[in-house]
């Protein structure tokens, strides 16, 4: 009986030592392939929360929309189907003006102004995710947007018709007010769209544009620096904290670096992407005068609307922005 109990207590010592030793286990998805500098950003940043956390904390991530398509992963967030996610803040602008904010065209179109409009933003930005019961854990920018053809677009009624691709309610509001027909294709299904003819201008980066190709399709990229969109990282707010001190410190810290990095990352790799959309053949314009006055005025129109729906939130935010 004395030998039975002491086996029965060394087994059960070892179940207790397993279910200690076991890591916590996230999953995060995400709607960019593997290549795309977000995604590899989020790469460094799994294993850094891993290494942090001294083994106790494995975050797993799945690009390409291979878990939830672009639009579905905040409600995945939120309803916790996925403790963690990968969003473009501007998909979401018809749920709150808050999620437009970074995509109002010629608002903020460099990096500098950029992380300026973020910090702006960003008290307004947590408070909303919390009501939500997520937390905003870091947010990296695009490379600045400009428009992709094969038309030659010298003004901005050179796009009325066109079948514009719009990834967020920002880019289909552009689409409204240049005349162009606005089709709704997140960046997964891009080059299919390209391929049969279902959209045949947009505008987004140079990142999208190399990772999908989009050389192989279309022959002019116009430079407009239209604006720089941001993608945020979320956590849901339950998950983390049932997080030990351990994986929660190991989760801020590998966020605050994920941050820093993307943002140097991203600033780093626009010329670079542009330099190889020339060299497979694209013509990088630098577009006209006129063009550039059209847009402006596009832009004008949307800041002025965006007020108007944001409140005195929103005037708070554009103030604190121009104030820095």
């Amino acid at each position: 009986m004395k030998r039975v109990f002491l086996l029965s207590a060394c087994a059960a010592a070892v179940i207790s030592t397993s279910v200690h030793a076991a890591p916590e286990k996230w999953d995060l998805p995400s709607a960019y392939p593997a290549s795309n500098l977000h995604t590899e950003n989020l790469q460094q940043f799994v294993k850094d929360v891993k290494e942090l956390s001294g083994g106790d904390f494995d975050i797993t991530l799945h690009s390409n929309a291979s878990l939830f398509k672009a639009p579905e992963i905040k409600r995945a967030v939120q309803s916790n189907q996925a403790q963690a996610g990968e969003i473009l803040l501007t998909n979401f602008a018809n749920e709150d003006p808050i999620y437009a904010l970074d995509g109002l065209p010629f608002l903020a179109t460099g990096y500098d102004a950029a992380w300026k409009l973020y910090q702006a933003q960003k008290p307004v930005l947590s408070k909303k995710l919390e009501a939500q019961g997520m937390m905003l854990l870091f947010s990296v920018a695009w490379p600045p947007q400009g428009i992709y053809a094969n038309n030659e677009i010298n003004t901005v009624d050179d796009l009325k018709g066109l079948k514009w691709r719009a990834y967020s309610p920002v880019t289909a509001r552009i689409a409204d007010l240049v005349g162009a027909q606005p089709v709704t294709i997140q960046q997964a299904e891009l080059a299919q769209a390209m391929a049969t003819g279902v959209v045949n201008a947009f505008m987004t980066s140079g990142s999208t544009g190399w990772d999908t190709k989009v050389y192989e399709y279309m022959k002019r990229f116009y430079d407009t620096q239209a604006w720089l969109p941001k993608n945020a990282v979320l956590v849901n707010k339950k998950a983390f904290d049932a997080l030990d001190d351990n994986c929660k410190q190991a989760l801020l810290k590998a966020a605050e670096m994920a941050e820093k990095r993307g943002w140097e990352i991203s600033r780093e790799k626009t010329q670079w992407y542009l330099d190889n959309l020339g060299k497979n053949g694209m013509e990088i314009i630098k577009p006209s005068d006129e063009l550039m006055a059209g847009l402006n005025k596009v832009g004008e129109t949307m800041l002025e609307e965006w007020l108007k729906s944001a409140g005195e939130d929103g005037q708070k935010v554009i103030e604190a922005y121009r104030a820095q």
